[in-house]
């Protein structure tokens, strides 16, 4: 998540910056035309200065207000997931082809087992484009590596798909989430995968593509979240 400036660094130093400003203009007006033209431009000053912060106040609280609505619904979407991490590959599998069809996919059919070649789901976009979809039920604090995504890709290949869908309950490694961008997958997490349990739907995330995994704060909290896991 992207993070703000703190409200008390906020406005100290630029509040003495259009203090000393004021003083200065208030002494110029003062020296030219008077006390009352001073104090009229005194009050002007105090007053744009004033609507000045809590304009930049504003934004702030909106912007701190933004990034507690999405990591919100990431944990709200991370509360829909102990029911797929009991799940067989099976059940995940169907239950993946079921939010593909949730959303507007069509000629969606699970065919993962012995000798898929690499796919577990098959379809359709709702544009049309043909999809192959790959899903790793793994434990939360496993990494997916470049290599599942390489995988991925040869499967893609086989099947002439037009995209390819890497979903799992885990994360990606730095690599696998490169491999993807470059090569156009889309690469479901789990925090992804929580907000698509929870009703987001799929081009949302698709559009998103290679985001959502957060800096080393994030990384670390996922750690603490899942380490016993």
């Amino acid at each position: 998540m992207a993070g703000g400036r703190d409200t008390e660094g906020l406005g100290a130093s630029e509040l003495v910056l259009v203090g000393g400003a004021l003083v200065v203009a208030v002494a110029l007006v003062y020296r030219v035309s008077g006390w009352p033209y001073a104090l009229a431009a005194l009050v002007a000053g105090v007053l744009g200065g004033a609507a000045w912060f809590v304009v930049r106040a504003d934004r702030h609280v909106r912007a701190a207000d933004h990034e507690w609505r999405a990591e919100d619904a990431v944990a709200a979407g991370r509360r829909t997931l102990d029911e797929l991490d009991a799940m067989t590959g099976t059940q995940f599998e169907e239950h993946v082809a079921a939010l593909c069809r949730r959303d507007g996919c069509t000629e969606v059919r699970r065919v993962g087992g012995a000798g898929d070649n690499g796919a577990d789901v098959r379809g359709r976009m709702p544009d049309g484009r043909t999809m192959v979809v790959q899903c790793k039920r793994y434990a939360p604090k496993a990494a997916i590596p470049a290599r599942d995504m390489r995988e991925l890709r040869g499967a893609q290949a086989h099947f002439k798909a037009d995209v390819a869908i890497l979903v799992t309950t885990s994360r990606f490694t730095r690599q696998s989430t490169a491999f993807a961008v470059e090569n156009g997958i889309i690469a479901i997490h789990r925090d992804f995968l929580g907000l698509w349990n929870n009703g987001t739907r799929l081009p949302v995330l698709a559009a998103l593509n290679g985001a959502g995994q957060g800096d080393r704060r994030h990384r670390e909290r996922w750690k603490r979240t899942y380490d016993d896991r």
